[in-house]
């Protein structure tokens, strides 16, 4: 906390403390902005938590605000549990922290049970018996974080906590991305937030906490702008706005639309595709193709964009053009004592060339060596591997997305019984794929 609180960051920095003034003590000496202190107020966690009667809570919260009152100019006061509280307790609580300096009280839903509606007569109540702003917290369990926390912005909330991809406790907590977007462009509210970094920093976070976003996160997920249907594609094609929100945009949140193969493709997204790799096949031609791509699909393979430009070069007898790259020699040196290093001989344009490049892994070493050897600027968007066959000698299937320096996303795939082997060839695939479509 000091750390960050250090950074001179343009934002408030706000510590939380039980109600023990050991606790307020300890995010004073991190030179916090606010301290934000609560306690729980609801019967049930009141008597099998803290140990406390509905007096002795009031009295808590009258000293604990004050205290840090005594020493912060922002306290932030929490009724923990509240919607599972006596409302008519809750507000009485909810006086006491204003009336002892409290600069804003949160209303949190701990265990996600009120609904957007309930929410709304809650906060109501609250704001028209307290005064003092009001904040929310409202957790994901049956769904409803982010309804909940518009709700309460309806009824006069003006602070929303918020996380990115909706981590926390349980189901996690009110969506960042989300909540920020429904306000911005649904209700028009400014937040202050870069939305052109939404997407940037789901990502992130994604990366270094472990979690997986998934495809149909809305606002930031892979699937948040891309299109399979005929009858959508065919829309967006024509006008994004036929198959999108039109008030919140891709390039609004730093993401980029885009067609995807599947057993529902139509042959409009299949021919604007091939019509971008300069692919230009006759009407039945093109027919022929759809049918492939479907049929592959409905067996549960993924299509890739580099499986749509093989099937069309067979299909129409062309050849895809030259490969911007072409692997002669690929080395690895790994161990539970060494570091992942892996060297690569390629021909870049004709040209051999050599690289070596380190990672947290084979595969890590061996992508990064072959991004080191190619001039372009290119990043890894995805990475995916699956057992075809059973065994310790069984094929894996690799899956490799990869972005340019203008945010178009290409995939391909390679197969063997080597998974670095397999990981590289699959990483050329995918480059050899955007060199051929520009």
């Amino acid at each position: 906390m000091k750390a960050i609180a250090a950074l001179g960051l343009d934002s408030r920095i706000c510590g939380l403390a039980r109600s023990k003034k050991e606790d307020v003590d300890t995010c004073l000496d991190c030179d916090v902005d606010m301290v934000h202190v609560f306690i729980p107020t609801s019967e049930v966690q009141r008597t099998h938590t803290i140990h406390k009667s509905a007096e002795e809570v009031l009295d808590i919260t009258r000293e604990i605000v004050g205290y840090v009152r005594d020493h912060s100019d922002l306290c932030m006061f929490s009724a923990m549990d509240a919607t599972r509280t006596d409302w008519d307790y809750l507000v009485k609580v909810f006086q006491v922290a204003a009336e002892a300096g409290a600069t804003v009280i949160n209303v949190p839903d701990t265990v996600g049970v009120i609904t957007p509606s309930a929410m709304k007569v809650l906060v109501r109540k609250i704001a028209s018996e307290v005064s003092c702003p009001i904040d929310v917290h409202c957790h994901n369990d049956f769904g409803l974080a982010v309804g909940n926390t518009i709700a309460a912005v309806e009824s006069g909330a003006s602070q929303v906590q918020v996380t990115v991809n909706g981590l926390g406790e349980r189901a996690g907590n009110a969506d960042l991305a989300q909540t920020v977007m429904v306000l911005e462009a649904i209700y028009g509210i400014g937040t202050g937030i870069k939305l052109e970094k939404l997407v940037e920093t789901s990502r992130l976070v994604s990366r270094y906490g472990g979690f997986g976003v998934p495809p149909t996160q809305p606002v930031v997920g892979d699937n948040a702008f891309s299109h399979e249907s005929g009858i959508h594609s065919h829309g967006v094609i024509a006008c994004s706005a036929t198959f999108e929100p039109g008030i919140m945009t891709p390039e609004m949140v730093g993401h980029r639309r885009r067609l995807t193969l599947g057993k529902h493709v139509g042959r409009h997204a299949v021919r604007q595709m091939l019509t971008d790799a300069h692919v230009n096949p006759t009407d039945d031609q093109l027919d022929e193709i759809v049918e492939r791509v479907k049929f592959i699909s409905a067996k549960g393979k993924r299509v890739t964009d580099g499986d749509l430009y093989e099937i069309a070069g067979s299909v129409t007898g062309t050849v895809n053009g030259e490969k911007l790259i072409e692997l002669e020699d690929l080395a690895i040196m790994t161990g539970n004592h060494a570091i992942p290093t892996a060297s690569i001989r390629a021909k870049v344009k004709g040209v051999e060339h050599v690289y070596s490049s380190v990672g947290s892994g084979p595969v890590d070493a061996a992508l990064n060596a072959i991004l080191g050897i190619v001039a372009a600027r290119i990043t890894l968007k995805e990475f995916n591997i699956e057992a075809i066959s059973g065994g310790s000698d069984a094929i894996g299937h690799v899956t490799i997305a990869v972005e340019d320096e203008h945010g178009r996303i290409f995939d391909a795939s390679a197969s063997g019984d080597d998974i670095v082997i397999a990981s590289a060839e699959a990483m050329i695939n995918a480059i050899n794929l955007l060199h051929h479509v520009k």
